[in-house]
């Protein structure tokens, strides 16, 4: 199965930041379609894993492909589609789009084109194929309450952390934390921080041994301090003042360099921002304009036949020419005659002899043969048998 977790230089380094978009625009991509995925699966009452799976195929997919080339909204509805099969919660891909529209604007919607189911089902293929048929995919929610079980304290202080890790699991989805650990490190990491925040500090959990210094040293070796505090941080990140969004759906392409005021702009060929890259745009031939409607006919140009006349005899009138004659043709070839030897172009030469064969026939019975049976020959020697009478 492929491995789903890349370093920070990797994330870096995506196709859309090589398609010429920000590390920063990117990131704010990626919150917006994982927020509206969390909303519309909220809106149609889906569950908290099935919202969870298809933001995760969202982060996968983007790591393939470009927010210039596949639109986030159409990319958002078509992995919650699929997350609602995977997960056994599944929803008509016309009720997502339904409750799509009423989430979005009439310029954010306007990416899905003419036919938005159809661009969904589509993009769904396109989809598959990115993230390998590889459909499971674990969240650090069932961590989260097992870790939980296994901590002692005041339960209601207990409650409120789990509660408010909980909540930090949601909002971890906006980030690329699914993208850089495993879920029972994110879990870890946010009740850390949940605890961090409420005050709540644990003393004690069941199976303690001695060799553990805190309590994720049970159920995850080797994390460090500082990997907790880069998660918390990437997390705590997401409420800190975010500048305003253009309300593009799309980013814009690279704007080209300035002409000059005298010189004629060629025309434009840029397909129209409605218009989604998973539908093909079928362009419509061009029609030359024609002069009172009517369509140019090609006839094609008339032979005239020739005519050839005979010449006149001696002592006789020309006469005009009124009868026509065929072209003259080849002269035949004179005839041979009948008594001598033919010409030599006419003598045949004996076929050469036909080459041994390279393998010797072999008799071979057909499948079907069976062999004479050998004859008796003469009787036994000694008395005859005894006639046989049959009973009465």
């Amino acid at each position: 199965m492929p491995y789903w977790y890349y370093d920070k230089k990797d994330l870096q380094n995506t196709p859309s930041f090589r398609d010429a978009i920000t590390t920063e625009t990117e990131n704010r991509y990626r919150k917006e379609g994982a927020r509206f995925i969390i909303d519309t699966g909220s809106k149609m009452d889906l569950g908290y894993n099935t919202v969870a799976t298809g933001v995760v195929y969202f982060h996968r997919f983007y790591m393939f492909h470009s927010f210039r080339t596949f639109p986030r909204y159409i990319t958002a509805c078509c992995c919650l589609f699929l997350a609602g099969k995977v997960e056994e919660t599944p929803k008509k891909c016309k009720d997502i789009i339904k409750v799509a529209k009423s989430l979005l604007t009439e310029q954010k919607f306007a990416s899905f084109g003419e036919d938005p189911k159809e661009e969904v089902m589509t993009l769904e293929r396109i989809l598959l194929q990115t993230i390998k048929f590889d459909l499971q995919v674990e969240h650090p929610y069932g961590y989260l309450l097992k870790y939980a079980k296994c901590l002692k304290g005041d339960k209601a202080k207990l409650q409120k952390m789990v509660q408010m890790a909980w909540t930090f699991v949601n909002d971890s989805l906006c980030t690329t934390l699914c993208l850089q650990w495993e879920p029972e490190v994110i879990a870890v990491a946010l009740m850390f921080l949940a605890g961090k925040l409420s005050k709540f500090e644990v003393l004690d959990w069941n199976g303690r041994n001695p060799k553990h210094n805190a309590w994720w040293d049970m159920f995850v070796e080797d994390i460090t301090m500082e990997l907790l505090e880069d998660i918390c941080h990437q997390v705590l990140d997401l409420y800190s003042p975010q500048p305003q969004s253009s309300g593009g759906d799309s980013p814009p392409a690279p704007s080209p360099a300035k002409q000059p005021k005298n010189e004629k702009k060629p025309p434009s060929i840029t397909p129209p921002t409605s218009a989604s890259p998973v539908a093909v745009v079928v362009s419509k031939p061009i029609l030359t304009p024609m002069k009172n409607g009517a369509d140019i006919k090609v006839d094609p140009p008339k032979m005239e036949p020739i005519r050839y006349t005979y010449p006149a005899y001696p002592g006789m009138p020309a006469y005009p020419a009124v009868y026509t004659a065929p072209p003259p043709s080849i002269p035949p070839p004179p005839r041979l005659p009948l008594t001598g030897p033919p010409p030599p172009s006419l003598v045949y030469a004996e076929p050469p002899p036909a080459p041994p064969p390279r393998f010797p026939p072999v008799n071979v019975p057909p499948p079907n043969y069976f062999p004479p049976l050998p004859g008796r020959g003469p009787p036994p020697p000694g008395p005859p048998p005894r006639p046989y009478y049959p009973p009465p």
